[in-house]
């Protein structure tokens, strides 16, 4: 691995779910915000379509928009952020790993700029960021209409696989940096592969 001259631009780029955090939180967001019932409801709907989404990523996509559609169509955005931030204190205080965090903290003492590339929401994981020192969010944004309400879809793409390289390339823009990045699962293979170096974040 070949390190660049200091003036450099130094970003690290890491997932949030199961990587920062100890867990996936779409679902404990979503069932926080819609209660046990009607996430249930929307998850049984659907669930032959999860179960033919398997390891497809464009699947899991698809299954992740229809439930959010079943989920918060119509509900107020109002309603969602104060949730969320909610959500957000519990995640700092009872779900984060302390090896990642403290990995955080080392990038940030170098003066590293950070970035969460996640197929979490923004909703709750933009306080999260602002607790813990992120310059960015490059997450899965829900959609509000002119009425203050959720419409039911995606601002854009389920940050996900190939689409967090494009989030990531995208927000880098065209001058040079070294890319450090975090992930643990299948949905980060592209990020990693992408990043200078890369780093498979395990149980540990």
């Amino acid at each position: 691995m070949t390190f660049r001259t200091v003036s450099e631009r130094i970003v690290a780029a890491f997932d949030f779910d199961k990587t920062i955090s100890t867990r996936d939180n779409v679902v404990p967001f979503l069932r926080a915000l819609v209660g046990r019932p009607r996430l249930t409801r929307a998850l049984l709907a659907i669930s032959p379509r999860l179960v033919r989404a398997g390891l497809d990523d464009d699947r899991r996509d698809a299954a992740k928009v229809a439930v959010v559609r079943r989920t918060l169509t119509g509900y107020d955005a109002a309603r969602v952020s104060a949730v969320a931030a909610e959500f957000a204190d519990d995640v700092v205080a009872r779900h984060l790993r302390p090896d990642v965090v403290e990995r955080v903290a080392w990038h940030r003492n170098q003066g590293h700029e950070l970035v969460i590339v996640s197929a979490s929401f923004t909703s709750y994981l933009d306080p999260i960021a602002a607790r813990l020192g992120f310059a960015a969010v490059l997450a899965t944004e829900l959609a509000v209409g002119d009425d203050g309400r959720l419409t039911g879809e995606l601002v854009r793409p389920n940050v996900r696989g190939a689409e967090k390289v494009r989030r990531l390339d995208e927000w880098l823009g065209a001058g040079p940096a070294f890319v450090w990045a975090y992930g643990d699962s299948s949905g980060d293979r592209d990020l990693l592969a992408r990043a200078d170096h890369g780093v498979t974040v395990g149980r540990r």
